[in-house]
C-alpha cells in the first residue's frame, strides 16, 4: 500500500493526477482525505470544514461527483405552512429551501401565511416534457428540406428507435425542425415520468439520429444544439415550455391584502404592471417577474435538483388584477425541470429535503411540482406586497441583513 505521504509529494511534483488516487489507494474515504490534504498543501489552506460531512461519499462518487474533497454547507431553513390544493399536492406543506440570503425564508414564509389566511393557492402542471435538439448538417438548403420532410415522415421510426433506451421515456413529437443555412436543428420533446430526465433523452435522442444518418444524408455536427435549450434562457423554453410548466393562483380578499401585507390590490396591480411587465419590457428580459430564482434556487440546493436549471426556472410570468374589489394574483413558470428520483437527489441530505414534503421517490415529481409553484407564489406576492407598501428596505435592515 502506497503511504499517504508518498502519493502527495507525487501530487506536488507532477508524478501523479488527482483524478488517479482512487485506483491507487482503493478506498473512498481515504482517497477523500488525500486529495483534501493536496489541496491544504498547494493552497495553503486548513479546509477543516470541508472534512465535515455525513454523506456517503463511495455513493456520491459513483454518479454525482469526481475529485471530491469534501463538501460544502449552506444554511437550510423552513418555511410554512403552505397550503396547497392542486391535482397532486392537497394539503399543508413544510418546505426545506437551501440559502445564504438574509430575509428570504421570512419573505416566504409571509407569503404561506398570506396563502393560508386566504383559503390556499391552486396549483396545476399544464404542460410536462424534456427535450434534446441536435444540429444536423445537409449539403444545401434543398437538402436541408428533405432531411425536414423525412424526420416527419419517420417519426415512429424515430420514435421507436429512442423508446427501445428507455423504460420511462417516451417521445411525443419532434417539433419545432428549425432550418438556417444547410443546418437542420430539430427539437426532440419526450416525457420523463419522474426523472428530471435530460440524460434519458439524450441517449433516446444518439439512438434515433444513428437511423436518420443511415437512411439519409444527415451529419450529426453536435448531439446538442441549444435549441433544447439546456440551462440558458430562452424565448424558445417561454413558449413552448420544458420540464414542468406551473401555474399557481390565489384569490386574495382585500381585508386579507390590507391586514397582512400592508397594502391594497391596486397597488400589487401597478407594481407587478411597471415593474415586472414594462419594467422587465425595456430591459429586454425574458422573465417577467420579481424573484423566481430565489424560490427555485433555495428549493433546488436544499432538494438535489441540478443547479444549472435555475437559470430556466426563472423564467416566466407574473399575473395580478384586481376582481371585485379582491386581489387575483397568478404565476406561471413554464419550464422547471425537477425530479424526486435519480441524480442529486440520491444524496442523503437532498433526499431528507424531500421526505420532509412527501415527494421522495417514484410517483412523486407532479406533486413536488404543485409545492413549488406555490412557493414562487408566496415569495413572489410577499416582494411584491413589500414593494407596494414600501417595506423593502426596511425589511432588510430590521432583520440585519444589510
Amino acid at each position: 500500500m502506497v503511504e499517504e505521504k508518498e502519493i502527495i509529494e507525487k501530487l506536488l511534483n507532477g508524478e501523479l493526477k488527482i483524478r488517479q488516487i482512487d485506483d491507487l489507494v482503493g478506498d473512498t474515504e481515504k482517497s477523500v482525505d488525500i486529495r483534501r490534504k493536496f489541496i491544504e498543501n498547494v493552497s495553503n489552506t486548513k479546509l477543516e470544514h470541508l472534512s465535515n460531512y455525513s454523506l456517503s461519499m463511495e455513493e456520491a462518487i459513483k454518479r454525482n461527483i469526481e475529485n471530491p474533497i469534501g463538501t460544502i454547507q449552506i444554511p437550510l431553513g423552513i418555511a410554512g405552512p403552505l397550503e396547497v390544493h392542486g391535482e397532486y399536492a392537497d394539503g399543508d406543506y413544510y418546505v426545506p429551501l437551501a440559502t445564504t440570503e438574509g430575509a428570504l425564508v421570512a419573505s416566504i414564509n409571509r407569503g404561506f401565511s398570506v396563502i393560508k389566511a386566504a383559503g390556499g393557492t391552486s396549483a396545476r402542471i399544464i404542460e410536462d416534457k424534456m427535450t434534446r435538439a441536435p444540429v444536423i448538417k445537409t449539403e444545401s438548403v434543398s437538402e436541408a428540406i428533405k432531411i425536414k420532410e423525412w424526420i416527419k415522415l419517420h417519426f415512429n421510426d424515430l420514435k421507436e428507435a429512442a423508446e427501445s433506451t428507455t423504460r420511462h421515456g417516451k417521445l411525443i413529437k419532434i417539433d419545432p425542425i428549425i432550418i438556417v443555412g444547410k443546418y437542420v436543428y430539430p427539437r426532440f420533446v419526450y416525457t420523463t415520468g419522474d426523472s428530471m430526465g435530460m440524460n434519458m433523452v439524450t441517449i433516446a435522442t444518439d439512438t434515433a439520429l444513428k437511423i436518420l444518418v443511415e437512411k439519409t444524408s444527415a451529419h450529426v455536427i453536435a448531439l446538442s444544439g441549444n435549441v433544447c435549450v439546456d440551462k440558458k434562457a430562452a424565448a424558445i423554453n417561454l413558449i413552448e415550455g420544458r420540464g414542468k410548466s406551473i401555474v399557481a393562483e390565489i384569490s386574495i380578499p382585500r381585508e386579507i391584502v390590507e391586514k397582512k401585507l400592508k397594502t391594497t390590490p391596486e397597488a400589487i396591480v401597478e407594481v407587478n404592471v411597471s415593474k415586472n411587465f414594462i419594467g422587465s419590457a425595456i430591459a429586454g428580459s425574458m422573465s417577467f417577474n420579481a424573484q423566481y430564482a430565489n424560490m427555485i434556487g433555495a428549493i433546488f440546493l436544499a432538494t438535489g435538483q441540478d443547479e444549472a436549471h435555475i437559470v430556466e426556472g426563472s423564467l416566466g410570468i407574473t399575473f395580478a388584477e384586481v376582481v371585485n374589489g379582491d386581489l387575483y394574483f397568478a404565476v406561471t413558470l413554464p419550464d422547471v425541470p425537477l425530479a424526486t428520483f435519480g441524480g442529486g437527489t440520491k444524496i442523503e441530505t437532498a433526499r431528507e429535503c424531500l421526505e420532509i414534503m412527501g415527494v421522495y421517490g417514484a410517483g412523486k415529481v407532479g406533486k413536488f411540482a404543485e409545492i413549488v409553484a406555490g412557493t414562487v407564489l408566496a415569495g413572489e406576492l410577499s416582494l411584491i406586497g413589500a414593494l407596494a407598501a414600501g417595506h423593502l428596505a426596511r425589511a432588510h435592515k430590521d432583520l440585519g441583513r444589510g
